[in-house]
């Protein structure tokens, strides 16, 4: 739901480093307050929440806030310890060290963000331990090289304990290492502020939507793996602004991409039809 430009990285896909520009977040509870105390004092941070409540837009905003560079980096199971750290490269004229994200984040005392860490692989996440600790040493084996963190720096790590705890988790070694913070759904008020402004659409189509997306989410309990997310709201919420039916907008921009099930989707559309008559 970033509202920022960014630039991606060359060594590895998912990674981008924001820019200056303003994210737009709603605060929920003391998620700043509790933030800016754990930069200040140098102490990793996890959040923890469903997908699309606003994790990644939480993070924008505080390194907008605290005026620091963002390196992002999107976890996947192929990503290795050397894609963040850094490898050598070969060229016409010899081989040369090339840092990864993190390294760079370090050098440069940015923050570093790793969404959805726990689908990177196990032997990646211990990486970050020397970060998170009293050492806040980064050690690049193949170079030797030892490089101390600056104050600026903060490793900030998300993931959705719902739906990844039926897979996999990071060990309690890990976990204890960072500060947690808790994530979820925005109030109906606050959503719909949200989607108002991201999407362009008027208040009153906001708040149908959102009105719309928390029945939905009641849903999970029969048989809804994923329910919609604010970022799925928004999207949906985009669709009506440029002209299409509400209904359609919801069908295509809701519904569709939460299930496939047939008997599932069609309680979920009469719940459409129930909202925008």
């Amino acid at each position: 739901m970033s509202a920022n430009q960014s630039t991606s990285d060359p060594l590895i896909p998912g990674v981008s480093r924001a820019l200056a520009s303003r994210p737009y977040y709603v605060p929920v509870g003391k998620e700043e307050e509790i933030f800016e105390q754990c930069h200040q004092r140098q102490l990793a941070v996890m959040l923890k929440g469903p997908t699309g409540c606003g994790k990644t837009r939480f993070v924008e905003h505080m390194a907008w806030r605290l005026g620091r560079e963002l390196i992002t980096i999107s976890c996947h199971d192929d990503l290795t310890a050397n894609d963040l750290i850094g490898r050598f490269l070969i060229r016409h004229d010899g081989t040369y060290w090339q840092d990864g994200p993190l390294t760079r984040a370090v050098r440069e005392g940015a923050i570093c963000y790793l969404d959805e860490v726990v689908e990177a692989r196990q032997d990646t996440v211990v990486v970050l331990h020397s970060l998170t600790d009293h050492r806040r040493m980064l050690n690049i084996d193949k170079t030797g090289e030892q490089i101390a963190a600056p104050d600026s720096f903060q490793l900030v790590i998300s993931y959705n304990p719902g739906y990844q705890r039926m897979l996999k988790d990071l060990k309690p070694s890990t976990r204890q290492r960072f500060v947690a913070l808790d994530f979820n759904f925005p109030t109906l008020e606050q959503e719909t502020a949200i989607v108002a402004h991201e999407s362009g659409v008027n208040r009153a189509t906001a708040h149908g939507l959102v009105g719309l997306g928390h029945r939905l989410r009641s849903l999970r309990d029969r048989g809804l793996a994923e329910v919609p997310s604010t970022r799925l709201l928004i999207a949906t919420a985009r669709l009506a602004a440029q002209g299409i039916p509400i209904r359609d907008a919801c069908y295509s921009g809701l519904i569709g991409p939460l299930s496939d099930d047939a008997t599932l989707v069609a309680a979920m559309r009469d719940l459409v039809d129930a909202t925008f008559v």
